[in-house]
């Protein structure tokens, strides 16, 4: 039985006298039978989306994607890269559990057990080889701050289980300067994780294999790619990821340290003798207070990265709150082991750090006790993998910073937004870029860049912790005083390594940051401005009143071909024939002529005005004639109506010269002018 189907536009209905709305999408058919006032209407639905509520729709799977050949090669690319887009609803499927949380989280604090006891030997050898003795005392003094930092941590996840760490603590409680200062160092803190993460770990597969230290920056930007690239996949799969050489590496040490001490209990130590050049090539300095206080400041770097587990809240599964605490307190434990048992052999065989940096001190360590058979060479590439997966905390605390800054309007929009994988795409891009530009300014040294570090994320930290004590003050929940004592204990700790810190290593390069946070607030807060004032805007530029709105429209046209006619219909139909003026600009007078000519023989509605550009120019004249036109009819909303030819191939472009494109960018900075523009796609 053949049928035909007439469609028209339903009447939309309504629902406890509210306007309801189709969304546009639906249609009635009239379907017809073989037999005469054989017939029925129904109602028919647009496939490529499903209704969510009145309303509310949403695309189907498929729908909006790109239908050319160049557009689905590069969909299908970005799908093989990245992998295939997540939909919102699977979020919750996205979190971690706490054993793949340690690993994505704590690696850099963990990891950071490879270079801290290093960079303390770096220092105290300044003044001799005897003052080696003091890396174990210095290790248990920041042993001693690392747990109060986790035990006020803590309470910072309890308070705060949306994330957000220092930045969100020190902006409700401290105002929003205080809360821009936080940012600002757990930004910067975050760029210089990476680029010392991945530094480090390079370090320890030149350890291993020196032939390659040459090309220790060249294999840095290569990991920075590599991570970048996993972490734009989203958070589940870069933990499944990142979890084994997380706890490869763990285990590797603890073996490490089982037989050191084992031996060290037996009395068989081996012997260890450094080469004389280490020793003659570290400048003899006197032992000063300040050069201790240096020292302490480089180890502190054992401290980097615990903030990202109360950052990171939000990433874990339910209950988020106590899985937090659970890996805080866990990576807290394991690091601790790790740090004391390195500082504590270390300074029993009497190690001496490579002043070339070729060797690390791990290395010598693993080197002495085991030798170099396939232990050794396990835990140095565990070294290599944990130490560059390390800057994976950045990578989840940067983007996740920057969104809930966004959110406030203190950064673009953009950073708020979600990729195809459910990661803020924007930061991991702008974490990555700054971070290889580090790498290749300091040309992947670790000694080079730990004097930037630190510096930020003790200030975040004591802001951090000033931000709870006056919570507990002014809220006053039960326990309060203990809670109080807490953070304050930690907000004077915290307060003093950073003082420490910044007079130690100012001349070091800790000014650089210093000076850094202060521009990074500055910007951050001109962006609140702009904001601000878009909010605030109150003078519309067009009338909001649809009954106020009088269209005058303007319509460029270089010829009378199909892309041409086009907008000059559109034009007459949003507008009567007397408001609707269409414009040509020429520079000969005779070709003038011909148009208006061909103008009148086609007998157009609307009139055409004809502007001698005298010095050939195509946008100046065009320009000034629409203002004068809104100048003329100020009360008239007046709308340029372009025509614009759209090439089939991506070749045709370069026979276009795109005038449409020109002409709109500059009338984009003209207020109270709307700009139409009727495509034409060429075909074929």
């Amino acid at each position: 039985m053949s049928r035909e189907r007439e469609r028209e536009r339903p009447a939309a209905p309504s629902l406890g006298g509210a306007p309801q709305t189709d969304a546009g999408l639906e249609w009635r058919e009239e379907v017809r039978g073989a037999r005469p006032g054989d017939r029925a209407i129904r109602i028919a639905r647009h496939r490529g989306f499903r209704t969510l509520g009145p309303g509310i729709i949403a695309p189907r799977r498929g729908v909006g994607e790109s239908r050319t050949p160049v557009g689905r090669g590069i969909a299908a690319l970005k799908r093989a890269i990245i992998g295939a887009p997540i939909p919102s609803a699977d979020e919750l499927s996205e979190r971690v559990s706490v054993p793949r949380g340690l690993a994505i989280f704590a690696s850099d604090n963990i990891s950071s057990s490879a270079y801290a006891t290093e960079e303390i030997m770096r220092v105290v050898i300044l003044a001799g080889a005897a003052a080696l003795t003091l890396t174990m005392p210095l290790t248990l003094a920041i042993v001693a701050v690392l747990v109060i930092v986790v035990i006020s941590d803590r309470r910072v996840i309890s308070a705060y289980p949306a994330g957000g760490g220092s930045y969100t603590v020190a902006h409700e409680n401290l105002g929003p300067l205080a809360g821009l200062v936080a940012a600002a160092a757990l930004l910067t803190d975050y760029v210089l994780t990476v680029a010392v993460s991945v530094s480090a770990g390079v370090a320890a597969l030149t350890s291993a294999f020196p032939e390659l230290f040459p090309w220790r920056v060249e294999l840095a930007l290569l990991v920075v790619v590599l991570m970048t690239l996993v972490n734009l996949r989203g958070i589940r799969e870069s933990g499944r990821i990142f979890t084994l050489p997380t706890y490869v590496y763990v285990m590797s040490v603890l073996g490490l340290l089982a037989i050191g001490l084992a031996r060290a209990v037996s009395g068989t130590l081996p012997p260890y003798v450094p080469p004389p050049e280490w020793l003659t090539a570290h400048a003899a300095e006197p032992l000063t207070l300040l050069l201790i206080l240096r020292a302490f400041a480089s180890g502190s770097v054992a401290l980097t990265g615990v903030e990202a587990v109360s950052n990171g809240v939000p990433a874990f599964r339910p209950p988020e709150v106590r899985n937090a605490q659970l890996a805080l307190v866990a990576m807290a434990v394991i690091f601790v082991t790790l740090f004391l048992g390195i500082g504590y052999l270390g300074g029993q065989l009497g190690l001496v750090p490579d002043p070339n940096e070729v060797q690390t001190v791990n290395s010598q360590l693993a080197r002495a006790l085991v030798g170099e058979g396939w232990f050794y060479y396990v835990l140095q590439f565990s070294t290599t993998l944990v130490l560059a997966l390390a800057a994976n905390t950045a990578y989840n605390g940067f983007p996740r910073l920057a969104s809930i800054l966004a959110q406030d309007r203190y950064l673009p929009r953009q950073f708020s937004f979600r990729g195809d994988r459910l990661a803020f795409s924007s930061g991991i891009g702008v974490l990555a870029v700054l971070a290889a530009a580090l790498i290749w300014a300091y040309q992947g040294s670790v000694t080079g860049l730990i004097p930037l570090y630190t510096v930020g994320v003790f200030i975040a930290f004591t802001l951090n912790q000033s931000g709870l004590v006056r919570r507990w003050w002014r809220l006053r929940p039960p326990n309060w005083r203990l809670s109080l004592a807490v953070n304050a204990t930690g907000a004077i700790a915290t307060g003093a390594v950073a003082l420490v810190i910044g007079v130690s290593k100012f001349a070091l390069g800790a000014w650089m940051v210093l000076l850094l946070m202060p521009l990074l607030v500055g910007v951050m807060w001109g962006i609140h401005l702009h904001y601000r004032r878009m909010s605030q805007a109150s003078q519309p530029e067009t009338p909001l009143d649809p009954e106020a709105v009088h269209l005058r429209v303007v319509v460029p046209v270089a010829n009378v071909e199909l892309p041409a006619r086009q907008a000059l219909a559109y034009a007459l139909a949003i507008a009567p024939p007397e408001r609707v003026v269409a414009v040509h600009v020429t520079d000969d007078e005779a070709s003038a002529q011909r148009f208006r000519q061909t103008w009148q023989e086609r007998a157009f509605a609307a009139p055409l005005v004809i502007i001698e550009s005298p010095f050939r120019s195509l946008t100046g004249p065009l320009l000034a004639y629409i203002d004068a036109v809104r100048e003329t009819h100020p009360n008239d909303t007046l709308t340029v109506v372009f025509p614009e030819y759209v090439p089939g191939h991506w070749w045709e472009h370069l026979l276009h010269n795109q005038t449409a494109l020109r002409l709109k960018a500059s009338l984009l900075f003209r207020p109270g002018v709307v700009v139409s523009s009727i495509p034409y796609h060429a075909r074929g």
